[in-house]
């Protein structure tokens, strides 16, 4: 049988990936490639790009989940092509997800005489983006029926200067002043004292933090409820309370339950959180809840005719994957209230293991020991005769996998350099004592090194990740 030269160079299905025309070629970058290539030969191309991005499970930058388990992995990758938004298609899915509700909503303490609603989002983000909206319509609504000119000067909200990034694009997008508390030393949370500063007639609201994004800290919030509603009694409009729980709502409830920082008290009237945190599943879910109807303006509730019904929607994104409902709900159904209490706890015991030994080294000061959240923070001590900087620390670090920002606190503290360990469930006792091993190895590199990239004269900057 005779074969033409391009059946002899052709590849075939049976041909070794490494042994194609494909694997000795660039890959498309800018510009769709010509012809079709096999699916196990694209597979593997793409994974070897990835290959450098370091290991996910050693990313200690980041809140996301690293991990889930491989049931909850295959009932997600089976349901990917289901949409979340349509919900007269997928009524089960939609089922799912009002349960999630109703759950989380359990969970915050909402009122038994009071009509709970929420709904799913892209991520906290998508969700501090909503009950933002709800606060600036509902300003607006009373405002006007108080005879206040809505349109004399810019509404404005209230946060602590160590705010997540989310709360600049909202203002930023739907035209609100942003006030920032500013923290300090003495204050690296809200400082409720001086809220009152900042508050007048075009507040639409004031952000509780649970959990600040630089150091994990929780903001008082049961102070600044109080503080409110003392205000509230005497103001022409009613200041509400959002708290951004992203990373703190789904971790607080079953560590300190008695901690009251929900919708039992008076003046919190809704909480976002991201489910992609410590609500356990990959990203990106995000939830947000009001503790009553009224404090969701109808006009940013639409009735959307798709596919031949009508649905409800409130979400600023439409089509999605309902895969991360579905993924939230398996891990409601699978861990329970004690399920998630155990991880939680293992994960925080973690985070203090770290801290002691962290603090031990003498070379360190701690700002967050994981006592709050299970996240461990801190500087390099003033007196410290050590001619390396925390930058140098997170490159000897990063020599060994670990990814540890090393980054400056917020406006009033940008001097200050800090480093941020985030701890997650899949961040074993075994793999802090192996990390805290590489931590002191690099310790003792830095102090034996002839040559510093960052060196001490360096201009402060962020190092990695502060999400």
């Amino acid at each position: 049988m005779l074969f033409s030269r391009k059946d002899r160079l052709g590849d075939k299905y049976d041909t070794p990936v490494f042994g194609t025309i494909e694997s000795g070629s660039e890959v498309a970058k800018d510009v769709l490639g010509k012809d079709s290539i096999a699916p196990n030969v694209a597979y593997q191309l793409i994974k070897d790009e990835l290959m450098n991005e370091g290991n996910a499970r050693l990313n200690l930058c980041t809140f996301c989940q690293t991990y889930m388990e491989p049931e909850a992995t295959k009932l997600m990758a089976e349901t990917l092509e289901k949409n979340a938004i349509d919900k007269s298609e997928y009524p089960q899915t939609t089922e799912m997800e009002n349960r999630c509700v109703s759950m989380l909503a359990d969970l915050w303490n909402a009122p038994e005489d009071m009509k709970y609603i929420g709904t799913s989002t892209v991520g906290s983000s998508e969700a501090c983006m909503l009950g933002g909206m709800a606060m600036k319509f509902r300003w607006r609504n009373r405002a006007k029926e108080a005879g206040i000119d809505v349109n004399a000067k810019k509404p404005n909200l209230v946060i602590s200067s160590g705010y997540q990034v989310c709360w600049e694009k909202f203002c930023v997008y739907w035209d609100i002043e942003m006030r920032l508390v500013p923290m300090d030393e003495e204050h690296m949370s809200l400082d409720v004292d001086k809220v009152l500063d900042y508050v007048d007639d075009y507040t639409i609201g004031v952000v509780g933090l649970l959990g600040i994004t630089y150091t994990g800290k929780f903001d008082d919030i049961k102070a600044l409820d109080a503080l409110l509603e003392e205000y509230n009694k005497t103001a022409k409009i009613s200041v509400p309370i959002h708290i951004d729980g992203a990373s703190g709502g789904m971790f607080v409830p079953f560590i300190d339950p008695e901690l009251e920082w929900d919708f039992r008290l008076k003046n919190v009237v809704s909480i976002s959180t991201s489910g992609h945190k410590y609500g356990l599943v990959y990203p990106g879910i995000g939830w947000v809840i009001w503790k009553d109807e009224e404090y969701l303006p109808k006009e940013l509730i639409f009735e959307v005719s798709y596919l031949g019904g009508s649905m409800p929607t409130m979400a600023i994104n439409f089509s999605r994957s309902a895969s991360q409902v579905i993924g939230q709900y398996y891990n409601f159904l699978r861990l329970g209230f004690e399920g998630y209490r155990q991880i939680h706890q293992r994960t925080k015991d973690v985070a203090m293991y770290l801290s002691r030994e962290i603090e031990a080294t003498g070379l360190f000061k701690i700002y967050n020991d994981g006592e709050n959240l299970p996240i461990v923070c801190y500087r390099l001590k003033d007196d410290v005769n050590v001619e390396w900087t925390l930058y140098d620390l997170a490159d000897r670090l990063a020599m060994k996998g670990w990814q540890i920002p090393a980054y400056p606190l917020p406006i009033n503290l940008q001097n200050t350099i800090i480093q941020r360990i985030v701890c997650r469930a899949d961040l074993s006792h075994d793999m802090a004592e192996l990390f805290i091993r590489d931590l002191k190895m690099a310790i003792n590199d830095l102090n034996n090194a002839n040559v510093l990239v960052h060196g001490k004269k360096q201009e402060n900057k962020k190092y990695g990740f502060t999400h």
